[in-house]
């Protein structure tokens, strides 16, 4: 049953998004359109920000499950836009407003998810510190976001299978290459 109020105010939320913007919305619209008291509403979230948060990371959970290794991260960034665009308005509406922060941290630690599986798949049987892998995934993270956070900028008009693809040839073996080059680094500190 928690969980059943969790989808229906996110339900709420994304059907109101549709109609006006995030700082129009109050709870009163989310719990009335739910039939649900306030209290059952701040029994699950503080505000409805993080109600957006909430709605970002289950939508991202369920777009890249099973989808954190070297042959399918490809798969999974596809995802990542797929659920981007597939929440059009809701994203742009809630970027567009004061919580623009949300969506970037939500695109970060989605994407950040996504790599660290792979580097992490990719270092098995190198010398490298859980901080060089970190640091691997942070530095990927940021590309990736930043790209998607530019389309989403332009209204998300592009293509965004040539986007993944463009991603996809600049990143081959770069990873691989990253995490070689920190295990490499250990030869070359001691001379």
């Amino acid at each position: 049953m928690t969980n059943d109020t969790k989808y229906a105010l996110e339900a709420s939320l994304k059907k109101f998004l549709l109609k006006k913007p995030i700082d129009k919305i109050t709870i009163r619209d989310l719990t009335d359109d739910c039939g649900i008291s306030r209290m059952a509403f701040y029994y699950h979230f503080k505000d409805i920000y993080d109600l957006v948060e909430w709605s970002c990371f289950e939508d991202a959970s369920r777009a890249l499950a099973g989808k954190k290794t070297y042959d399918t991260w490809q798969e999974g960034l596809q995802q990542i836009f797929e659920a981007v665009l597939e929440n059009k308005p809701f994203i742009l509406n809630v970027y567009r407003a004061l919580s623009r922060e949300q969506i970037e941290n939500y695109l970060f630690r989605l994407v950040y998810d996504l790599i660290m599986g792979v580097v992490e798949e990719k270092a098995a049987g190198l010398r490298v510190t859980q901080q060089q892998k970190q640091f691997v995934a942070e530095f990927y993270k940021y590309s990736f976001v930043c790209v998607m956070l530019d389309w989403i900028r332009g209204g998300m008009k592009d293509d965004y299978h040539i986007i993944v693809n463009d991603i996809c040839t600049t990143m081959h073996g770069a990873i691989s290459n990253s995490l070689r080059n920190f295990a490499d680094s250990d030869k070359y500190t001691a001379l």
